[in-house]
């Protein structure tokens, strides 16, 4: 059935879990197990063996979701890889090779002292560090931790070398749990700016979402600052607290959901914001956007099934009770999350931080679709505004032909570099 699997580009696989398990196995054993249970299609058995935190957290429907996109997004599966074993911070983490049709992942089981599952990812393979002779380099950071107390998040700063102070750009994600690389099939669009941008003089930081890194700290209520907004201003303050980067030059780059929430973090940056680069960024309300693609997909072949019908009504039906019901869930996120979502008008936002922005969209994007590129130029005029549409550009920031599909998000490819380019002159710009 073609459906989004999730909404603006909310299509990294990641799941936390807990379950017990016989002392006596090897962690290799443990993993494997987990794995032949997932393949046998037994996720009520994993649930049953979840601690009660990721029992919420982490149901057996959802888990089936995780574990069954797979194939949808990368083809038939394969053979398994042999497993290997590390520690970190008293874990043991098993790594175990994943082969589809279309590309391989790496499943990463994490246990605990007393060989229980205190994590579980499935992701691509790591990129390869920078060459030896890169004109950047890159370095692990930890986010600060936030008022919250919440730990804070890790991430990767990418650095020109020679002599700084360097302009900086920090990369707020879309909607999901994504990683740092804001990795989405074979594509890693985050990578691909941070190392572009760093090539022409222009740092970056990168992080792990908190819905990724740290699902856990999810368990009760939270809203859209909670998952978002809150960790891209720990991200800001990182940078202008480093004696590398030039404190008056820092921007804000955020994707779909990011760029919806860029005049929300800038706000709350206390000044520390220089400019926004907005890529594939919604500018109507999220849920009308969620009807729509779903709408989009449903009839990309011409026709659309009973089954499609069936699925369109119930998601109508299940928009208009999140809207109105803040216990309501959809999507796995209650009504009072979609609400506030829904509350935040992101061209006002842009308008009143009162700073440069950069708007950049994919003619491509079924996701986000000139209505909202409309409204952005209606809402945005001046000598501020600088806007850029890239005819053959998808979601993603990625070339492609004919009409956007969810399928071209599992085919590996890279950022457009006339796009990444048009960041760096603007950036150098604002100076």
């Amino acid at each position: 059935m073609k459906r989004l699997q999730a909404w603006i580009a909310g299509m990294a696989t990641a799941v936390v879990i807990a379950a017990g398990a016989a002392a006596a196995d090897s962690p290799a054993a443990l993993a494997t197990r987990l794995l032949d249970q997932l393949d046998a299609g037994q996720y009520a058995a994993a649930e049953a063996t979840f601690s009660p935190q990721m029992k919420a957290a982490v149901p057996a429907h959802k888990l089936k979701a995780m574990w069954e996109s797979l194939p949808v997004l990368l083809g038939a599966a394969g053979a398994r890889g042999e497993a290997t074993v590390s520690e970190a911070d008293g874990f043991r983490i098993v790594a175990i090779p994943l082969a589809y049709a279309r590309d391989n992942v790496l499943a990463r089981v994490v246990l605990d002292g007393d060989d229980r599952i205190a994590g579980f990812l499935v992701q691509p393979p790591p990129p390869p560090p920078p060459a030896a002779d890169a004109s950047f380099s890159e370095q692990a950071i930890t986010l600060p931790a936030l008022a919250s107390g919440k730990p804070g998040l890790p991430g990767t700063l990418t650095l020109p070398r020679g002599k700084g102070p360097f302009p900086a750009v920090v990369l707020v994600h879309g909607s999901g749990p994504q990683d740092r690389d804001e990795t989405i099939g074979g594509n890693r669009p985050f990578l691909d700016i941070a190392r572009g941008l760093a090539a022409h003089g222009i740092a970056s930081l990168r992080y792990d979402k908190r819905t990724r890194a740290r699902p856990q700290d999810f368990s009760g209520t939270f809203g859209i600052d909670d998952e978002t907004t809150d960790d891209a201003v720990a991200a800001v303050t990182a940078l202008a607290g480093n004696a590398a980067i030039a404190h008056d030059r820092i921007h804000v780059l955020g994707h779909s959901q990011g760029g919806l929430l860029a005049g929300r973090i800038a706000a709350r940056s206390q000044g520390k914001v220089a400019g926004l680069i907005l890529l594939a960024a919604p500018a109507r309300p999220i849920l009308d956007l969620l009807g729509e693609q779903n709408r989009y997909l449903a009839h990309l072949d011409g026709s659309v099934s009973a089954e499609e019908q069936a699925h369109l009504d119930a998601l109508d039906a299940a928009i208009a009770k999140v809207r109105h019901d803040p216990a309501a869930k959809l999507l796995e996120l209650p009504g009072h999350y979609w609400q506030q979502l829904e509350r935040i008008d992101p061209v006002a936002d842009a308008r009143a931080s009162q700073l440069p922005v950069l708007l950049l969209q994919g003619g491509r994007d079924f996701q986000v679709v000139d209505a909202d590129w409309q409204r952005w130029k209606q809402g945005l005029q001046g000598p501020r505004y600088r806007f850029h549409l890239y005819p053959a550009l998808n979601h993603l920031g990625i070339a492609g032909e004919g009409k956007g599909t969810l399928d071209e998000y599992s085919k590996p490819g890279h950022v457009d570099a006339t796009l990444i380019q048009d960041i760096v002159r603007w950036v150098q710009a604002q100076e």
